[in-house]
């Protein structure tokens, strides 16, 4: 086994609202992560459109592998990983060809009507596992289709958005297995693209590269690269998912006991990891979706709004007040009002404020004013739906969920987890925040040698990370 006594990698997490790099080591039964680099995203209006400023995202790419340089801690490896759905078109010389779409766009509102006079739902969804929602990857290349149809037929090939940094840093393209999961176009069976369902739906087959698989090599970095940075190093391809790095960190169950997941930040994805993809009635009716994880597992999820909601009422209320310091005043609020935080009108609202308070006045509840408040109608609304989604779990696993692990930057809000626990039943366990980041590191060193395989990756990290624990308190009304 490789010794990694002093020998760095490097984590590039992408998220919604910001991204970070950090940097690891093993040292010993431990993982230390340091992050040497963190910058703000937000989408861009161009074209009328939303969407992603991607000169700026690799500006922030390189600065972060600056920053690395500038502490004299150079990585041995690095790998990038992304939010999901979104892509960029490359032209035959590799070049971006028009903007990067964000997938809270409104262009693709109501397309999945067009996609389903080709290939109906059902067919759909036994294909590829996918749940049909308007943020899909096909539905965004419908929407190119009917608005940017000269982008279609100029591209050489599509990338998904972690795809395209790899290829910037090194100049090979390639399509990673966890993140083209998210499109709708992959059979998860095969873990491959169903290139048949593409060509039904229109869809140039010339966009689709050959998939590879977290683990792989995929370069070292480009000459003009090299001297931005400072160095060289290797890329390897983890799980370039985010939330297919963050739930990497879990191990297997304890016998007896089946466990719900939560990948919580900026959206919040709740279901379970299968060998197998689950794709039956009951799972396209209640909304659940079949995307990649790492040694070729089966994620079994459902979306939630996630804390897109809370960021986006502590930007209009309180931007100087810390999410901690948010949550603390939420739990000391005694408001009892909910919304429906899957209902669309909090997709991408104009005011997420105006949208919380306009739910509540319309269904005759507790109208809230002060940003504690709206912060705990969206607490209490999340954990509600996490409560329902574990029971819709059990109904398409026949699985009796006994725990909740969650995972990413929503572990920390205890409030949060405290009423998953109370309102699941079942005792929740919370942690690591840097899950995403932690998932993609234990990627690189098993490629690297450092771990032999990932089962030895997971009790490094359970050694690694602090977990706290959530008990269901008396049950609240619901």
């Amino acid at each position: 086994m490789k010794t990694a006594e002093k020998q760095y990698y490097l984590a590039a997490d992408f998220g919604a609202s910001g991204g970070r790099h950090i940097l690891a080591v093993r040292d010993g039964e431990r993982i230390r992560m340091q992050e040497v680099y963190r910058f703000s995203n937000s989408p861009v209006i161009r074209d009328h459109m939303m969407c992603w400023d991607m000169e700026y995202l690799t500006m922030q790419l390189i600065e972060g592998m600056k920053r690395c340089r500038d502490a004299g801690k150079i990585p041995a490896c690095m790998g990038i990983d992304t939010w999901g759905l979104d892509y960029v078109f490359l032209d035959r010389e590799g070049r971006i060809l028009g903007n990067a779409a964000n997938h809270r766009d409104r262009r693709t509102r109501g397309l999945y009507r067009s996609i389903w006079d080709n290939v109906s739902e059902q067919e759909l969804y036994k294909r590829t596992g996918i749940q049909m929602a308007e943020f899909n990857t096909l539905c965004q290349l419908a929407a190119d289709g009917r608005d940017r149809p000269q982008l279609l037929r100029q591209a050489g090939c599509m990338l998904m958005i972690p795809d395209y940094f790899g290829y910037y840093l090194t100049g090979r393209r390639a399509q990673e297995y966890t993140n083209a999961s998210t499109s709708q176009l992959l059979d998860p069976k095969k873990k491959d693209w169903d290139r048949e369902l593409a060509v039904k739906l229109g869809i140039p087959d010339r966009l689709l590269l050959p998939v590879r698989m977290p683990g792989e090599r995929l370069g070292s970095l480009r000459d003009e690269v090299k001297e931005k940075v400072g160095f060289d190093c290797d890329v390897i391809l983890p799980a370039t998912h985010d939330t297919a790095s963050a739930l990497m960190v879990m191990p297997e169950c304890a016998k007896g006991k089946t466990r719900a997941v939560i990948s919580s930040g900026t959206w919040s994805l709740m279901g379970m990891i299968t060998e197998e993809p689950v794709i039956c009635e009951a799972g396209r009716k209640l909304k659940f979706t079949n995307e990649g994880g790492f040694g070729g597992k089966n994620l079994l999820l459902k979306n939630s709004m996630g804390l897109w909601m809370i960021q986006n009422i502590r930007k209009e209320t309180a931007p100087e007040m810390s999410f901690e310091t948010l949550c603390t005043e939420a739990e000391r609020t005694e408001i009892a009002s909910f919304v429906d935080c899957n209902s669309d009108e909090f997709l991408a609202p104009d005011s997420m404020v105006k949208a919380v308070t306009g739910f509540c006045k319309r269904t005759g509840q507790q109208i809230p004013e002060t940003p504690g408040e709206l912060a705990a109608v969206v607490y209490r609304s999340l954990a509600k739906s996490y409560a329902a989604i574990r029971k819709e779990l059990e109904t398409v696993t026949g699985e009796v969920c006994t725990e909740i692990r969650i995972v990413g930057g929503g572990s920390n809000a205890g409030y949060l987890n405290q009423l998953t626990a109370d309102y699941s039943g079942v005792p929740v366990l919370a942690g690591p925040a840097e899950a995403t980041a932690a998932g993609n590191i234990m990627a690189q060193m098993t490629a690297d040698g450092v771990f032999k395989d990932l089962e030895e990756a997971q009790a490094c990290a359970a050694s690694s990370f602090e977990i706290k624990k959530y008990l269901p308190r008396e049950r609240p009304e619901i």
